[in-house]
């Protein structure tokens, strides 16, 4: 039920926005306030260039306002709604990182928790760079009962000597009281001339 309350408050929302902005941009169109246009007389002076272009900004600055408002209610709709369907006591998140450049270029991430699939993840090349630049990526989040529970990561892409590799990694963890974070994380480990991936508890 509060899933549906929250998915109906986006509804809203977005409805609000293009009601708002429609109703904008017609009221500047068709203001009754406005007098009808007349026929200068040839001899007339020119009216200043200019003239509407005040009224055209200020229509561009409300409307502008509202995207932001409705943009600003939509954000926190959202947190909301994690917050009801994720709570902090049961909720279990796992993110990944990457410090590669030689061994390893990322192609996707299976995640498997007490055996079951809970994420299967494919990279485009906008996500890799931006996971390079030391970016943060949070593959699953989820609910999880207190008591231990195992973590499996499967990674795919390209390895030494633009070979496939796949490889894995897990982690046997205990879920307590409060949220639970967890990290995957790539890097090179030169030593081996190989990549390293890891998971581990984000204390």
């Amino acid at each position: 039920m509060a899933t549906t309350s929250i998915r109906m408050l986006f509804a809203q929302a977005a409805a609000c926005c293009a009601l708002l902005v429609t109703s904008a941009g017609a009221g500047w169109a068709a203001n009754p306030a406005a007098p009808a246009p007349t026929q200068a007389p040839a001899d007339a002076p020119a009216a200043p260039a200019g003239t509407s272009t005040g009224d055209f900004k200020s229509l561009d600055g409300e409307v502008q306002g509202l995207r932001k408002e409705v943009l600003d209610l939509n954000r926190d709709l959202f947190l909301l709604e994690e917050e009801l369907l994720f709570p902090a006591n049961t909720q279990v998140a796992v993110f990944l990182s990457l410090d590669v450049g030689t061994f390893f270029e990322l192609d996707s991430v299976q995640l498997k928790l007490d055996n079951k699939e809970v994420a299967n993840y494919l990279y485009t090349d906008r996500e890799v760079e931006a996971l390079n630049r030391g970016g943060v990526h949070r593959v699953f989040i989820g609910n999880l009962k207190t008591g231990k529970h195992e973590l499996v990561a499967f990674f795919t892409g390209k390895g030494p000597h633009e070979r496939d590799y796949k490889r894995g990694a897990n982690l046997n963890f205990e879920k307590g009281v409060g949220a639970k974070y967890l990290e995957l994380r790539i890097s090179d480990r030169q030593s081996l001339q190989q990549p390293e991936f890891t998971v581990k508890e984000w204390e």
